[in-house]
């Protein structure tokens, strides 16, 4: 009777009017009917009714689909027929699922994915993100309840590393002293403690690599300069020892004085030499199976030994100097910890470095400063460290209130603008909202955490095998690791509080007093919620100023398809990160430190701000010094110095580059622009296209 069938795609293939009875036979199966021979009646009446309506024309899948339905309801068989729909609409779902990820990953096939400025174009790269897009669809078809999968296809919200969902945590600060006291192995071996700094230093970078293949985060040392400083003591001996051996061997009488200063000489070659290893290793090192770099962070500059002073000079210096033609390093992230009676003031043992450290980001934006003696860092004992892009795991609730062994598990983020553009102008309506997606966010992470907790150690070989998380000393490879990540951290994110308020009031906080104080009050309400749950589930809550990468656009994207074009909201690319001022909003330096100021205490999991120079203010040293102290003195915690650095790779000429041409050797199409993204660095041709514009559109704060 028909020869050809129209599949979906186009194609024309034989006509097989078996499949329609099986398929009417399996529907009919599956409420309780076994008659084949009902099933072929009911295909004779399909074929009639196709021969009706197409009249010897081709048809498609679909139309068989529409008149099988039709077929079955017509001659009285409900069951079958609502069976028949059902399975029709879960066969769609599943080809409307293969049919987006197979473009995804042919879209990866051509390009990688910007939504991680740290991710290359590399054969294993594009590998990576072809099994992450295969991921993400598995938990949030297979996995994650269907109010959550909603709200983030939606969304109303974003689950942060959803490809990691229920495989592994963010980030750790890894207790670097432990591991190089003694000893660890990554799965080939086992590495004895180093006796010297060289060796120290090129396994703390392995250390980092070795995590990374762990957490799908960041790996940060909390107090590098007091690790590695003891190792600098060492360094002194080892020389002395090898001086006077050589002395001794040549039958030479020196004075201990001159001893003493050719044994200071070499250790400073050799922890510089050191410290520039280092920084080679993190930027060529590369883990998750050659994809990229690990996301390292270091803080640094409070231990004021003779040790730990050389350690941070010299990394400084290392730094400084850059890569082999003089590239700017991308990793790791340098954190200087700032601290009265410390580093702060001239008289203070460290304020030499604090210079240094100045200088160096002035001309390489690292580092990035973390202050000690602010409100809610000064209260711990322990110095507080942070992740580059801004991470900050603190307080306890199941524990010592400690830094390292500690991390973050997971984080989600809430799309604000979209609450207060869906309440228009009500605030009741808002707040109502925003309750009840805080509520709808604290069970997703709970969601997520309960299959965290289950994993087991050997699921994590070097992060849990290595026992480099607190309370995970006593754990065996098959126990789940449930003991030791209580003591890390859930965190609620935030995005575009700025657009947020425009919608609700009009302005933004750096526009009026008003906003600034219903800004405050909306993410004082969500640090609240945070430290309600925390007591409530008894597991460590916090509000986190989310680092938005991918994300900045993506939200946009789907509240413009659903709002349209709002000015001031919906009219640009981007989503306004966390509580910042608006990039292209022009702006004092003093006047936006101090508007943002307020917002660092109540985002106890991570908080940043930054301020935007025309160029690099490498010959007013003065004029950056003052931008760190208005930080300091508005209760900031962790705060960072934007320019322009332009570098030519052929010459490693340093400056603001407006052309593609350098201005010192006149090559062209070797300049890296290197700028900063969400915290750490990267070069723009990085960037996704969010970001991209975010970049070209942010406004300096300060004439220099």
């Amino acid at each position: 009777m028909f020869t050809v069938i129209r599949k979906r795609d186009g194609r024309e293939v034989p006509f097989n009017e078996g499949k329609i009875t099986d398929a009417i036979f399996k529907a009919a199966q599956s409420v309780g009917g076994e008659d084949r021979q009902l099933a072929m009646e009911l295909t004779l009446d399909v074929l009639r009714f196709l021969k009706e309506r197409f009249n010897g024309h081709i048809f498609t899948v679909e139309d068989v689909q529409d008149v099988v339905e039709k077929v079955l309801i017509e001659k009285g068989h409900a069951k079958t027929a609502k069976a028949y729909i059902l399975y029709r609409d879960k066969r769609t779902r599943i080809r409307e699922a293969r049919s987006e990820l197979m473009d995804a990953v042919a879209q990866i096939l051509r390009e990688t994915s910007r939504e991680n400025a740290n991710v290359g174009n590399s054969p294993s790269a594009k590998v990576l993100q072809i099994s992450e897009i295969a991921s993400k669809e598995y938990y949030l078809k297979r996995v994650i309840p269907p109010d959550e999968a909603e709200a983030h296809i939606k969304g109303d919200i974003y689950i942060h590393d959803l490809a990691w969902y229920g495989k592994t945590t963010t980030c750790l600060q890894i207790p670097l002293r432990k591991l190089l006291r003694n000893g660890f192995s990554n799965g080939h071996g086992y590495i004895r403690p180093p006796k010297s700094i060289k060796t120290a230093a090129a396994l703390a970078a392995i250390i980092l690599q070795s995590n990374q293949n762990d957490q799908h985060g960041g790996q940060s040392f909390a107090y590098f300069d007091r690790d590695m400083g003891e190792f600098v003591e060492l360094e002194f001996a080892r020389q002395e020892k090898i001086i006077r051996d050589n002395l001794e061997r040549l039958g030479l009488r020196v004075d201990d004085d001159k001893i003493a200063s050719l044994v200071q000489e070499r250790v400073e070659d050799e922890v510089y030499q050191a410290m520039e290893g280092f920084i080679y290793n993190l930027n060529t090192m590369h883990s998750r199976a050659g994809a990229q770099v690990p996301f390292s962070s270091i803080n640094l500059g409070t231990d004021t030994s003779r040790g730990g002073r050389m350690v941070t000079e010299m990394l400084l210096k290392a730094y400084e100097k850059g890569l082999g033609k003089g590239e700017a390093p991308i990793f790791p992230n340098i954190c200087f910890k700032i601290k009265d009676g410390v580093n702060y003031d001239p008289e203070d043992p460290n304020y030499d470095l604090f210079q240094l450290s100045m200088r160096v980001a002035c001309k390489r934006l690292f580092p990035n400063f973390s202050f000690q003696d602010s409100s809610f860092n000064s209260v711990y004992d322990d110095e507080v460290a942070y992740m580059g892009c801004r991470t900050r795991v603190i307080g306890n609730v199941n524990g010592p209130e400690v830094t390292e062994g500690r991390g973050n598990l997971s984080f989600t983020t809430i799309n604000l603008p979209r609450l207060g553009i869906k309440s228009q102008g009500d605030l009741a309506k808002f707040w109502a909202s925003l309750d009840q997606i805080i509520d709808l966010t604290i069970k997703q992470l709970l969601t997520r955490y309960d299959l965290q907790k289950r994993l087991k150690v050997k699921d994590f070989p070097f992060l849990m095998g290595q026992k480099l998380y607190l309370d995970s000393e006593d754990l065996g490879p098959d126990d789940p690791v449930e003991k030791a990540i209580r003591h890390g951290t859930l965190s609620i994110g935030f995005i575009g509080l700025a657009e947020t308020l425009i919608a609700l009031t009009g302005k933004h906080h750096g526009q009026s007093q008003e906003a600034q104080g219903l800004g405050l009050s909306i993410v004082n309400h969500m640090r609240r919620r945070c430290d309600e749950a925390t007591q409530k589930y008894k597991l460590n809550f916090s509000l986190l100023a989310t680092p938005a990468e991918g994300l900045s656009g993506k939200f946009v994207v789907k509240d413009r398809a659903l709002f349209g074009v709002i000015p001031g909201i919906t009219d640009k690319e981007w989503y306004t990160n966390s509580f910042h001022v608006p990039v292209d909003f022009k702006i004092d330096a003093i006047h936006k430190i101090n508007i943002e100021g307020p917002y660092h205490k109540l985002c106890n999991a991570g908080h940043i701000s930054y301020i935007e120079l025309p160029s690099a203010p490498t010959n007013n040293l003065k004029a950056f010094e003052s931008i760190i102290q208005a930080m300091y003195e508005a209760d900031m915690g962790y705060a960072a110095i934007n320019f322009p650095v332009d570098i030519c790779k052929e010459c490693g000429f340093n400056g603001v580059i407006d052309a593609e041409t350098c201005p010192a050797c006149g090559t062209s199409g070797k300049i890296s622009r290197v700028r900063r993204i969400t915290g750490y660095l990267s070069t723009l041709d990085m960037f996704n296209d969010a970001k991209k514009a975010e970049e070209r559109n942010r406004v300096s704060h300060m004439e220099i």
